[in-house]
């Protein structure tokens, strides 16, 4: 461990991508900064997602197994990743200091059937393909206990849905595992998935696939109450040109289930189907229901420079500054009193507009230039207000300290972040990241 902790504190970069001081942070600092935004194996605007999982697997054994443990089960639950909290119990599996919570905390942070094969699939990376069965690695004890329990959870209709083709397939699991059914018809269903005679999942895939008309398709599915939320925010265009009514579509918006879809996820569905921004509004607000209002004077800003306006991922056209408009049209609902800029080459104010007008306001108000974070915080900071950055920390200038609260919310997991004194960062770009600013300062940490 201590050689390790030697080699990542002698990389460490002292400046940010844009050549502005920079500080590393601790171990767990570090890993936190990386999970909670860590798109595995996507590029980005200036490191790859090849070297932010070398990262995470470097710093998982020089962090305490708890504190391992409790930043996967809240990347899965709060921030609502997938990918990177299987990758860090997958490195927890291969240290003993760390082993002990392997069974538990994957169990836990399983939800969905698919994962099962994925988490597999980052055990044996390197090694999946036709040619190289034998060189996969045997799979921890630890690591079949939570697989078997996680398979559980799942019943006939869940498993047949995400029963795909692929390196690793759900029957794989249950063969690697031995996991025991809970009951009878538990067995039933396990010995159709070995068999391969499950039933079909009823979802609009197979639907369409099988030929289905596209708008009795839709509209069924819509009126069984089986299509999820993100299925129905990235199916809108495709239901009106198959001619479903306007008014059924308004009607699925408005049951949406809001609680467990990203801000960000309304943004890319109105930019598809600007017709119903309206209702895609109100959706995105209903998730705000609970969350503490928080008192006090609010500065807001907001980075659109050049390395915010690239996709969250090689398969998405969503960016690094949706997920950013997504935080502000949030923040300026939770903020008792705001202003809002932003701020790239320039520093612009914003109007206070609410929902997807706030978003449209933010996107025009200037070219996509360099980061002056540091500029932006000499000009606007001021005593008595709370400051906060929604920004990828790439900063071509020296960032001060905040006179008054400051906080970054960071939209991008690269290593270094800017060198200043008290500024409370938080990662990622969930809705949680403002009821995590409310608690911070009802505590009065």
């Amino acid at each position: 461990m201590g050689t390790e902790m030697a080699r990542l504190n002698r990389i460490a970069r002292r400046t940010t991508h844009e050549g502005a001081p920079a500080r590393a942070f601790p171990p767990e600092t570090e890993l936190r900064r990386t999970l909670m935004n860590a798109l595995l194996w996507e590029d980005q605007f200036y490191e790859d997602g090849v070297s932010i999982t070398d990262r995470i697997a470097a710093l998982v054994p020089n962090v305490e197994p708890e504190t391992v443990a409790a930043l996967a089960v809240e990347a899965r639950e709060t921030m609502k990743l997938r990918h990177a909290p299987l990758l860090l119990v997958r490195e927890m599996a291969r240290h003993a200091t760390h082993r002990g919570l392997v069974a538990e905390t994957l169990a836990r942070i399983v939800q969905r059937p698919d994962e099962l094969t994925e988490f597999l699939a980052i055990y044996w990376a390197g090694a999946l393909g036709p040619q190289e069965q034998r060189k996969r690695e045997p799979v921890s004890a630890q690591a079949k206990k939570g697989l078997a329990k996680a398979l559980r959870k799942f019943d006939a209709y869940q498993l047949a849905k995400y029963d795909r083709d692929g390196p690793v397939r759900l029957r794989d699991v249950l063969f690697l595992v031995h996991a025991r059914p809970a009951d009878a018809d538990q067995e039933k269903v396990w010995k159709a998935l070995v068999d391969g005679t499950l039933r079909p999942a009823d979802t609009w895939e197979t639907a369409l696939s099988a030929g289905a008309d596209k708008r009795a398709t839709f509209e069924r599915l819509i009126a069984e109450k089986r299509l999820g939320s993100l299925a129905l925010l990235r199916n809108l265009r495709l239901m009106r040109n198959a001619g479903v009514p306007r008014p059924t579509i308004a009607r699925a918006i408005a049951e949406i289930s809001a609680e467990r879809v990203l801000p960000f996820r309304f943004i890319a569905a109105a930019r598809h189907a600007p017709e119903f921004e309206a209702e895609l509004e109100r959706a995105m607000f209903a998730s705000l229901a609970g969350q503490p209002r928080l008192e006090g004077r609010t500065r807001l800003l907001v980075d659109v420079s050049a390395s915010m306006n690239v996709p969250l991922s090689a398969r998405s056209e969503t960016t690094r500054l949706d997920a950013a408009a997504g935080l502000a049209i949030l923040a300026r609902e939770l903020f008792a009193e705001v202003e809002i800029f932003t701020f790239s080459s320039d520093i612009v104010r914003i109007a206070p507009r609410h929902g997807f007008a706030l978003r449209d306001a933010i996107f025009a108000s200037q070219p996509h230039g360099g980061t002056r974070l540091g500029k932006a915080v000499e000009t606007l900071d001021r005593r008595g207000a709370r400051l906060v950055v929604i920004s990828d920390e790439q900063s071509g200038d020296a960032v001060p300290a905040p006179r008054a609260r400051g906080y970054i919310l960071n939209v991008a997991s690269y290593r270094n972040g800017v060198r200043s004194g008290d500024w409370e960062r938080v990662d990622g770009f969930s809705e949680a990241v403002i009821a995590w600013i409310a608690a911070r300062e009802r505590e009065g940490a």
